[in-house]
């Protein structure tokens, strides 16, 4: 066996057969995302698509509930708007099949960004590879590839440099964190999450030397890093300043802190619920942060950041599905960095002498990249011809899973509004069937706890739904055939049933 793994080291140090496992590794993520079609399944996707059309039409972002009949002058923050017009853009161009593509791109960024990471880190092509692999399989496919998928590909960057910077002492790649939380706070709301990465990081820089100026600093905690905490205060303070640079001025924080206060979504959305540890996601993400909270314990001098870090990150991470790569992410780091030899962590040998890259794997350049980059799309293209990723599908699939033919029924006989519809179908019908604006829809943040409560009491055929205002002034009503409310209705003289299928049921004001 020995001779066997001697043989195989230099076959595995080729470096088309590298550049090779790495097409293999970014097409397997792509061909699973066509399959699961994530993008137009997702039920928030298209009010997200909805505002994006919204914000071209306008040149403007919206500062109240446009598009609800319930919520359209309560403030509302369009935290994701830079996402929100790409997405519009990719649907503008290529239709249904947009959608699909810009959702699948954006899973193989998250997928290229944690493998960029790990082979910062470690230097190590197959460490770095089949890592990223489990750490894919651990969080990317539990949720839709939505404006926070853009969050973990610049959380995973901001980590990088903070962890190459610790390492090599020297600030310069760390002036790039401006302009990525510029970008950041314009694409998704968890600009916070980096924000935080980097005040922990100065936070713990200034308590080490606080505690080595006064001489209590414990013989077992690293060093701190030799770099100036004077400049990654004020590094951290650019960064803060930076997220307040676009349309939205400091109106996100306002958002953050209303979700803070959010009860009834927690409890109600599967997503934003603790792990059940029923699949194999929940075992992998749990294996990862036992592996990363080992590499930081194991080694000689514990790091009081990564420690922090994963403390921190398991405690937001386990409390809801959702957030699962937020401990993946520095899991994963913190054992690409210990699996690292030492001689290559700090780049000198024992004896003194500077360590030779050449004895380890190069890192891409960026022509290799690009030819990887182009034959996944070549392959990805390829393998689409054997899948029903394509326009006609995806529009089937849309219809057996949304209320196509009965909003199409509606076109052909108007049923005069406001509408009254259900929770999860509230995305589709603003984008679909514009002329009604909805009730109520996946934006949380808009509606807050108390009418997300009253909507699904009322969904649910709670005896409250008798007193419910807004179902109680509806002309039309769109629910799902299979909620309590769209049974019960068919014994309320207020309503009559005009349409119905296994999808949707329709009930028009007597």
């Amino acid at each position: 066996m020995l001779n066997f793994l001697q043989e195989l080291r230099p076959l595995l140090r080729l470096r088309w057969l590298q550049l090779c496992a790495l097409v293999a590794l970014l097409t397997g993520v792509g061909v699973i995302a066509f399959q699961r079609k994530l993008c137009v399944l997702d039920l928030d996707i298209w009010w997200h698509l909805k505002v994006g059309d919204w914000i071209v039409e306008h040149l403007a972002v919206p500062h109240t509930g446009i598009l609800s009949r319930t919520a359209a002058n309560r403030p509302w923050v369009a935290y994701s708007w830079g996402y929100e017009v790409l997405l519009s853009w990719s649907y503008a161009r290529f239709g249904l099949l947009g959608i699909g593509i810009f959702g699948t791109l954006l899973t193989l960024a998250v997928t290229y960004a944690i493998y960029w990471m790990l082979r910062r880190l470690s230097g190590r092509f197959w460490l770095a590879c089949v890592l990223t692999g489990v750490v894919c399989s651990a969080f990317l496919f539990n949720g839709m590839p939505r404006p926070f998928f853009f969050s973990m590909v610049l959380f995973a960057i901001t980590l990088t440099l903070l962890l190459e910077a610790s390492r090599t002492g020297r600030m310069q790649a760390l002036y790039w964190l401006p302009p990525i939380f510029l970008l950041w706070a314009n694409l998704h709301i968890q600009f916070i999450y980096g924000l935080f990465l980097v005040g922990l990081f100065a936070a713990v820089a200034l308590t080490q030397r606080l505690a080595d100026t006064l001489g209590i600093s414990p013989d077992f905690l690293r060093p701190p890093a030799t770099l100036p905490t004077r400049n990654l205060v004020a590094l951290f303070a650019a960064c803060a300043l930076a997220t307040l640079v676009g349309p939205n001025f400091y109106h996100p924080y306002v958002a953050v802190y209303e979700y803070s206060k959010a009860k009834f979504a927690y409890s109600v959305i599967l997503e934003l619920q603790p792990l059940p540890f029923r699949w194999y996601s929940d075992y992998a993400e749990l294996l990862l942060t036992a592996a990363g909270f080992f590499a930081v314990g194991w080694q000689r001098k514990l790091d009081p950041f990564k420690l922090a870090l994963l403390t921190i990150a398991s405690v937001v991470a386990y409390r809801t599905m959702r957030d699962g790569w937020f401990i993946c992410i520095p899991a994963a780091a913190c054992l690409a960095d210990f699996l690292t030899p030492e001689a290559e962590r700090d780049g000198t040998h024992h004896d003194g002498t500077d360590y030779d890259v050449a004895e380890n794997d190069r890192p891409e350049s960026w022509i290799e990249n690009a030819g990887v980059a182009t034959t996944v799309v070549l392959l990805l293209a390829l393998f689409s011809r054997g899948t029903d990723f394509n326009q006609r599908e995806l529009d089937r699939a849309i219809s057996s899973q949304y209320p196509v033919n009965a909003i199409n029924f509606l076109r052909r006989n108007p049923v005069p509004g406001p509408l009254y519809n259900n929770l999860n179908w509230g995305g589709f019908l603003m984008w679909y069937m514009p002329d009604y604006p909805v009730a109520i829809d996946g934006r949380n943040d808009l509606y807050g706890d108390s009418l997300d409560q009253l909507f699904f009491d009322s969904q649910s055929a709670a005896p409250s739904y008798t007193t419910d205002p807004y179902l109680n002034e509806a002309g039309v009503v769109l629910l799902d055939s299979h909620l309590p409310l769209a049974q019960i209705l068919t014994v309320d003289p207020r309503f009559q049933l005009v349409y119905h299928d296994d999808t949707a049921t329709v009930y028009a004001r007597r």
